[in-house]
C-alpha cells in the first residue's frame, strides 16, 4: 500500500517535472516561448525565473521520493 502511494508521487511528479523542462527553451527567455522576442539573452527574472527553481525543487523531491520506493 504504501509503495504504491510512492509510485503514484512518482508518476505525478515525473508528469509536472515533464511540463516544467518543455516550458523552458533554451537560449530565450519565456517571452520569446510566447510570442515575444527581446533580442538578447539576460538573467531569469520573473516567471523564468519561478520555472528554473521550481524545476530544481520537483527534480529533487523526485530523487528523494525515487530513492525511498527503491529502499521499500
Amino acid at each position: 500500500m504504501v509503495k504504491q502511494f510512492f509510485y503514484l508521487i512518482q508518476i505525478i511528479l515525473a508528469i509536472i517535472l515533464v511540463a516544467l523542462i518543455l516550458l523552458q527553451s533554451r537560449g530565450s527567455g519565456i517571452g520569446t516561448t510566447f510570442g515575444g522576442d527581446m533580442g538578447f539573452y539576460g538573467t531569469k527574472r520573473g516567471a523564468e525565473k519561478l520555472l528554473f527553481i521550481l524545476t530544481i525543487i520537483i527534480a529533487s523531491v523526485f530523487l528523494i521520493v525515487s530513492t525511498i520506493s527503491v529502499i521499500l
